[in-house]
Formats: structure tokens, sequence, C-alpha cells
């Protein structure tokens, strides 16, 4: 039991530790984020050691239970391509021009529609897919204007993370903790729609008050057009992705499961790629960046947690913290316990965590959609949160902007927490 404590502590530090100081690795030309190869490294000790058998493990990678992580990884994956084929043939880019040329020159009617509009978007596609997309073509275009970039980037990061609550496929995690104790996509959405249009409206009033002396000065810049220059591939990529969601919100009434419908869409866009490149006599150029841009690195990083999740669960630890947790206000101590966590081990372990945690007992909603909020919000709160804030803060540097860990703080208290408060009080009275 102690070799398990010590070995999964040791792991989860090392990781916050190589996401601060030291998040890749480089191995001649090539580099590798370093967050899943020490989760990777510590699972293997647990395995070589026998604290945890892989016969377990191999148990669970093939049961078919919905708390499979292959299932919920590939129901991740195929909803991150669908997103990333739109992305790659300029749908978003499209979009967020349009938010700008409506704002004309008032920076506060344009941090009001890109807010509005990443909050669309990442409801019906993936809250990293958004991050990834917006965050440059938001640090060229104020770069242009000559305005400062910080109230749009804070705006559309906290709108990914705040808004990816509403539906099951908004978040990695969300899928995680809701199938793993047998949930689906409408008994979801029938619960956190108010939660999160609450939390949105707050988040979103807490960001203006915060940049409003910032948003005061007009805009001096013309947004560039773009052009989508394969539309009927667009719209046959937007079909797929309508039908997908359509699929997984009606599907548990007729045996689909989520996973399968995800990846059924996938491989169907994926071919039809396939076949109009070859008829075009040309190479599958956006079948090969969806590909290339897929999180590949989620796939080692999730089972590399559920190893060490394993360990904590069969030496008792996550028994005792459900004890520890108790069940007198389930939605404020899962809620803002998974938030705090989230910043402690990120918000993807945590979810593993406190799933094996909720299994000790009959599935509390109270306590899974507290959860689910906490690992949303608990990404606006430092980078730590998610691997969005990871990915976000590299890509400020890549452009030249300074946000240290405490400018992230301080947007994160100042936004998040209220969020959050609003969200779990919602959720109490709903349910």
């Amino acid at each position: 039991m102690l070799l398990a404590i010590l070995i999964g502590v040791i792991t989860c530090l090392c990781m916050i530790l190589a996401v601060l100081f030291y998040p890749k690795i480089k191995l001649g030309r090539f580099s590798v984020s370093s967050y899943w190869v020490i989760t990777l490294i510590g699972a293997l000790a647990l395995l070589l050691t026998s604290t945890v058998r892989p016969v377990a493990v191999g148990s669970a990678l093939i049961a078919d239970t919905a708390i499979n992580p292959l299932k919920i990884l590939t129901l991740f994956i195929s909803m991150t391509l669908l997103s990333i084929y739109l992305d790659e043939l300029g749908f978003f880019r499209f979009l967020a021009n349009c938010a700008l040329r409506h704002a004309g020159n008032s920076q506060l009617k344009l941090f009001v529609l890109l807010y509005a509009t990443v909050s669309v978007l990442t409801v019906f596609t993936s809250n990293d897919i958004i991050i990834l997309s917006f965050t440059p073509f938001v640090c060229y275009f104020a770069k242009n204007a000559k305005i400062n970039p910080l109230p749009y980037l804070a705006a559309e990061f906290v709108a990914a993370n705040t808004w990816s609550m509403a539906l099951i496929i908004g978040n990695p995690t969300n899928i995680y903790l809701v199938t793993a104790t047998g949930g689906d996509f409408l008994s979801y959405l029938k619960i956190m729609l108010p939660v999160t249009l609450a939390s949105g409206i707050v988040a979103c009033a807490f960001l203006f008050l915060l940049f409003r002396k910032k948003l005061s000065a007009p805009i001096c810049a013309t947004p560039q057009e773009v052009m989508i220059e394969d539309k009927f591939s667009l719209w046959v990529g937007i079909v797929h992705l309508a039908v997908c969601t359509a699929v997984l919100a009606f599907g548990c009434y007729f045996g689909i499961e989520m996973w399968l419908a995800s990846l059924f869409c996938a491989l169907s866009l994926f071919l039809w790629s396939i076949g109009i490149s070859v008829a075009k006599k040309r190479g599958p150029r956006i079948l090969a960046a969806c590909l290339r841009r897929a999180p590949w690195e989620l796939i080692p990083f999730v089972l590399s947690m559920f190893v060490i999740v394993e360990a904590f669960h069969v030496t008792g630890v996550t028994g005792k913290l459900f004890l520890l947790l108790g069940d007198a206000l389930p939605v404020w101590t899962y809620g803002i316990s998974s938030f705090l966590m989230s910043n402690l081990i990120n918000n993807i372990p945590m979810s593993v965590f406190y799933s094996a945690i909720l299994s000790n007992a009959p599935a509390n909603p109270a306590a899974v959609f507290a959860t689910v909020v906490g690992s949303n919000l608990g990404a606006c709160l430092t980078p730590i949160g998610a691997l969005a804030g990871i990915m976000w803060s590299s890509i400020l540097k890549e452009h030249g902007l300074k946000f240290g860990y405490a400018d992230f703080l301080k947007i994160g208290v100042t936004v998040a927490v209220p969020a959050l408060l609003a969200a779990l009080g919602v959720l109490q009275i709903w349910l």
C-alpha cells in the first residue's frame, strides 16, 4: 500500500514540475510532451512492482462497461477529429472574422461577439480545438489593430472552458465522469444546460468588470478577408458533426453507444475525404493534417493515469477519500474539492481519480455533476488546471506575449471563482 501511494504521489508531483519547468523532452529533431512520459513511467513502475496486476488492467481495457478508458478515448478523439477537419477548412477562422467585422470600431462589441462565438462553437465541438484555433488569430488581429490582446484572450479561454460544460462531448472530463457513472447525453444536458448558462453569464460579467478600462479604446484596423476555398467539403464536415451530435443525443434509445457513433462519423468523413482526394488526383492534405493535429498523447496519458488511480483504488485510498468527502453537501464538497484538485494534478487525472472515488457507492448525481463543474472551471484558475491551459500559455509565448502564472491566477481568482459559485448554486437548486 505504501509503495503504491509513494509511486503515485511522486509521479503526480513530477508531472506538475515538468509542466511548469520542463514541458518538452527533445529527442534529436523531435520533441514530446513530458507530462505523459512521466505518467507512463509511473504506471510502468506500478505494473513492474506488481502493485497493480497487469491482468486486472487488461480486463478493464476489454470490459464492456461505460468506464472502459478505450471507449472514452475513442469518443473524445473522434469528436476532436471532426472539429479539426472543420478548422483545417477555415471554418472557425471564418466565423471569428465575421465577429470582428460586426464589431466595427467598438472593443466592447468585439469582446461580447468573440465571447458569444467561442461559447457557441465550444458547445458543439471541443474546448481544446477552439483554444488552439482562435488564440493565434486573436494574437494576430490585436497586433494589427494595436489593441491589448489580453481581454480577448482571457474571454476566449474562459468561454471555452465554461461553455464546455453544456454538452457531454465538450470536454474529455465530462465524458469520463458521466459515462463512468452510467449517464447519457440527454440526462446530462437537462441538468448541465442551466448550470452552464448561469456560470457563463457570471464569467462574462466578471471578465467585463476586470477589463472594462482596456475595452474603452477604439479599434483602428479592418479585419482581413477570409475565404472558404472548399465550401462543399465544409458542408460535408458540418453535416457529419450535426449527425454525430444527434446520434449522441438519441442513440441511447436505440442501444447505440456514444463511442461507436462518434467513431463511425469520423471514419465516414475520412473515407469521404480520401475518395475526393483520389477523384481529384491530389494528396489527402486535410486528412493528413487532422491525423497530425489529433491529441494522440492523451492515449498514453489517460491509460497511465488509469493505472495509477487503480493502484489508489486497490490500496483503499479512494475509499478513505470517499468517506472524508462525505455525503452531507455533495454539490459543494465535490465541486470545490475537484476545482482545487484540478490545479494540483490537472483536470484529466483528477476526473479519473474522482470517478474511482465515486465508484465506492451508487452514483450520486449531485456529486458527479459537481465534479464535472470543478473539472471544467478548474481549468480557468491556473495553467496547471487543464492541458488547454498549458497549450494556451505555449501559444502566447510563441507570439511574444508575457503571461505568467501570477497573471493567470489573477484572472482565475477574479472570474473562475464567481463562475464556480454560480454554477454550484444553480446545480444545488436544480437538483
